[in-house]
């Protein structure tokens, strides 16, 4: 049935498509290594991301900084949130900074992609495509103290209803987020089978959008079960959205890396710097650490090393994290 997500999509999938049909056209010419990174970028240094443009035409210093965390939940909610940051940014870069509401993954690597998105905290599935497709660097990602912040995938259900363990959901309705999605899609497709539940074999997987709608729909009784980001349920049960004393966990994975931030990596190399020592040099304020699962700054990471295991899950799974795979992907 067509609803308007789906319409939302095709749409996007259709302007990106044009876009890296254009792209190609200009691809960077005696790359020495590109790996699965689009044509647009090279990796001559092999750490996986795009390498900073050699051409000083191709470097932007824009005046106005375009910023937006991952379209998991209410995206206004989260400019409030991250308002106390963007105004920090803002003074330390000397820049403006315009916060970008998202509703979707696709929508946030499109548009950094067409370089009309800055900085951006991706969620921690469509990393992957993004710094592939859109040509992100990962740089930070949220965490307390020395360690780096992380979820779990979960799967919930009503506590009234019957279901114990995995395998008591074949034949049922389970939510999952979307395609790209890690803990929402891909973490199941590679694990689940391992506990004896084939996601699309035992079950007809039902893509929800995102987390907090799979969460709700099992509350409301859309779905029998759903399997989300442990964080994403964490911040809906404290808000009151979900009732925590009405829900059960019936499975729980080791942690994945939480979304990363990152920039363009078409961006000045001064500005990349700046932007990077603006992030490390801010300590989060009350609100933000609540909102934040009590992380309370933001850490270094090496994409190459830090996601690894989120890439060994996604070709588990049998993802791949090229071009062709996510002009596949948008049209599922």
């Amino acid at each position: 049935m067509e609803t308007p997500l789906n319409t939302a999509f095709q749409h996007l999938f259709a302007v990106l498509s044009l876009s890296l049909s254009i792209g190609a056209a200009y691809a960077q010419d005696n790359c020495p290594h590109r790996g699965d990174l689009d044509a647009l970028y090279c990796d001559a240094n092999k750490d996986m991301v795009a390498d900073t443009p050699t051409d000083p035409q191709k470097l932007k210093n824009p005046n106005t900084l375009v910023f937006t965390y991952a379209p998991v939940e209410d995206p206004a909610v989260y400019e409030n949130i991250f308002k106390p940051f963007t105004e920090h940014l803002a003074q330390c870069t000397g820049k403006r900074v315009a916060y970008f509401q998202v509703q979707s993954n696709a929508a946030q690597i499109e548009a950094m992609r067409a370089g009309r998105l800055h900085v951006a905290n991706f969620s921690a599935g469509p990393t992957n495509f993004a710094v592939n497709i859109a040509g992100a660097v990962p740089f930070a990602m949220r965490g307390e103290g020395g360690q780096l912040d992380g979820y779990n995938l979960i799967v919930v259900v009503k506590k009234s209803s019957p279901y114990q363990k995995l395998t008591d959901l074949k034949g049922k309705k389970v939510a999952h987020t979307s395609p790209s999605s890690n803990s929402g899609h891909l973490a199941p497709l590679a694990l689940f089978p391992k506990e004896g539940l084939t996601p699309g074999k035992d079950y007809s997987i039902q893509f929800s959008g995102k987390h907090d709608q799979s969460a709700i729909g099992v509350q409301t009784g859309d779905y029998d079960a759903a399997a989300v980001a442990s964080d994403v349920y964490d911040r809906l049960v404290r808000s009151g959205r979900i009732k925590g004393e009405d829900m059960r966990v019936i499975f729980r994975t080791e942690k994945f890396p939480s979304g990363p931030f990152a920039y363009a990596h078409d961006l000045a190399p001064n500005l990349a710097q700046k932007i990077k020592e603006c992030f490390f040099n801010f300590t989060y304020p009350e609100a933000m650490r609540k909102a934040m699962d009590n992380a309370d700054r933001f850490l270094p990471i090496d994409y190459k090393k830090d996601w690894a295991l989120v890439r060994e899950v996604a070709q588990a799974a049998g993802e791949k994290f090229t071009r062709e795979a996510y002009e596949k992907q948008q049209k599922k």
